[in-house]
């Protein structure tokens, strides 16, 4: 099983390529700020990250009709349970015209519709653990003010991974573990885990300001 990865950030562009379960290579494109600034909207930055993922195929030498499937960061969409989602027509309208939060993520789905339609016919698009993951106890959605319920948005994609490697060093199952994860990079969350479910977090409107928030940039 062959699978190339893509997870488009605030900051970074990051790739990986595994063959049957182990991870062949991986390369973090990191990008400037000034890069940035020169596109007005999420969605302008399509064929400048794809430039990397492209880039990424041909120093690797990986051949597109061999890939099994591409598999990107999930975006905001509307809340959703965390896992796998296959990539269709209807997902990628609502993260490139509907949705209502602008970030790098939307675009995990867009760029692997593209190299899936570059690759061979049995090539599968996937997203895993979009932004949007949803899996909030009630009590976590009181916000303190009537009519205004907090919402579930944060890096859950980079947050389970974490509880799942450390609920497997510490010799228990991600179902069994309770599990606080601190994710720090271009955007700030704090989720807990709660038996194979990320009950509450925040991130960045309610957690720690930074630079890039104040330019624009989540």
């Amino acid at each position: 099983m062959k699978i190339l990865v893509i997870n488009p950030g605030a900051t970074s562009t990051k790739i990986g390529f595994s063959i049957d379960n182990q991870m062949i290579a991986t390369k973090n494109y990191a990008h400037q700020l000034k890069e940035l600034q020169q596109f007005n909207h999420i969605n302008q930055q399509k064929f400048f990250r794809l430039k990397c993922v492209e880039e990424f195929i041909t120093e690797q030498g990986i051949s597109l009709d061999s890939l099994d499937a591409v598999v990107g960061r999930g975006g905001i969409l509307p809340p959703v349970k965390a896992g796998a989602y296959e990539v269709n027509q209807a997902m990628m309208d609502y993260l490139l015209y509907e949705t209502k939060v602008e970030h790098a993520s939307n675009l995990g789905a867009i760029l692997a519709s593209e190299i899936k339609n570059k690759a061979g016919k049995e090539t599968r698009a996937f997203i895993y653990d979009p932004v949007s993951v949803d899996e909030f106890q009630e009590v976590a959605r009181i916000s303190g003010l009537k009519g205004v319920p907090r919402r579930s948005l944060g890096h859950a994609l980079n947050m389970r991974a974490v509880a799942m490697k450390v609920a497997t060093e510490i010799g228990v199952t991600y179902q069994e573990a309770t599990i606080i994860v601190a994710h720090l990079g271009g955007g700030n969350s704090v989720s807990i885990h709660h038996k194979g479910q990320m009950i509450d977090s925040y991130s960045d409107d309610e957690g720690p300001f930074q630079q890039n928030e104040l330019v624009g940039y989540q």
